[in-house]
Formats: structure tokens, sequence, C-alpha cells
């Protein structure tokens, strides 16, 4: 680059050199993190995706209107189907491949599959529904702070 010129002076300080004049900035070893990957953590973990300590959920898929810790609204942030859809999805795929591959190997009774399947598919349901809606909260809740369009209406 023709009128710049990069000195290192530490592990993480670096001095820029221009026509203009002296720069200094300080850059991180390791990258920060995603704010939206960390908004739907917190939300699949049941926190508030903005300050990760106050609770999501008051009853099992019931959000709460505003976090206890930080005071975070999150009436405008509506689920609604797309958790379950995501859970059928994804249980779906699991428990088919599961037991596609055990009629192929062991052939049992029809009987004993639904025994063993249908029980297994409710579970799982239930295990991954309450994350997943957190989850979707987070994402719903992120974008406008990404973006940095936190003060429009």
């Amino acid at each position: 680059m023709a009128g710049w010129r990069f000195e290192r002076k530490a592990a993480d300080t670096y001095f820029v050199y221009s026509d203009i004049g002296q720069r200094t900035f300080v850059m991180e070893n390791k990258p920060a993190p995603n704010p939206l990957l960390v908004a739907m953590w917190r939300g699949f973990c049941g926190k508030c995706p903005n300050c990760g300590k106050g609770r999501l959920f008051g009853r099992y898929l019931k959000v709460v209107s505003n976090c206890a810790e930080c005071g975070e609204d999150y009436t405008p942030q509506r689920a609604d189907d797309f958790p379950a859809y995501c859970v059928v999805v994804v249980v779906g795929h699991l428990v088919v491949g599961f037991v596609l591959t055990t009629e192929a190997m062991f052939a049992p009774p029809f009987c004993v599959e639904l025994m063993i399947w249908l029980p297994i598919t409710a579970l799982l349901s239930l295990v991954l529904l309450q994350p997943t809606k957190g989850a979707i909260v987070g994402l719903q809740w992120a974008p406008p702070r990404v973006l940095g369009l936190t003060g429009m209406q």
C-alpha cells in the first residue's frame, strides 16, 4: 500500500503510519463471538438473550414478558409454531433413521417397534421443544442489535 506502513509493537498492538500521521490500534487475538449465536445459545439454555442471567420461561413454554435481571422486553418476540416445526423435522429425521436401521438389521415385530419408538419420539419432542423455542426467541431478539437497528421504531 502506498503511503501506509504497519509495525507490530506487542502481541496485540499495531502502529499504522500514513501520510497523514501515526495511528495506533489494538487487535485482540481471538475474534469477538457472533452476537446472533450468543443470543440463540442463551435462549437455548433458557436464559435472557440480552444479559444471559434472567430466566426466559415462566412455565414450560410460556415466555416471560420481561427479564427479571435486565428488564429486556420480550413481547415483540413471538415464536408461535416455528419451534414445533423445527423439533418435528429434527426428531423425525433422527427417529426415522433409527427405525429404518432397526428394521433392516433386526426386523422386530411392529408392536415392539411401536413400544420402542413412540415413547422415544414423544420424549425427544418434549425435551427439545423448550430449548428450541428459546433459541428461536434469541434468533428473533438478536437481528436488530446485530445490524445496529436498536433505535428504530
